[in-house]
């Protein structure tokens, strides 16, 4: 399943991705630092949503209260849920 999550306080606007059975996949942020936004997705390809959120929560940016990386824990997560209850109906 493709979902979209539109990001917070961050120089990224949008967070794209591929879910399945809870495993992210081909994710995609659109904005934000060049070479970091594009080394975070290699790095978590193939990994559960939990284990994504449980390193990148927290995270911040500066004085910011969050980073593309939390930012990117709120996503998997949202992903996974939304992924859960498209299956439920």
């Amino acid at each position: 399943m493709h979902y979209a999550y539109k990001t917070e306080n961050t120089c990224s606007t949008l967070i794209e991705m591929d879910v399945e059975n809870g495993v992210i996949s081909n994710v995609k942020f659109t904005g934000g630092c060049n070479g970091n936004l594009k080394a975070i997705p290699i790095l978590i390809d193939g990994m559960k949503a939990e284990d994504i959120a449980a390193k990148l929560s927290g995270v911040t940016c500066g004085r910011r209260p969050t980073s593309c990386g939390d930012q990117l824990s709120k996503a998997v997560l949202a992903a996974a849920a939304a992924e859960k209850n498209c299956g439920a109906d």
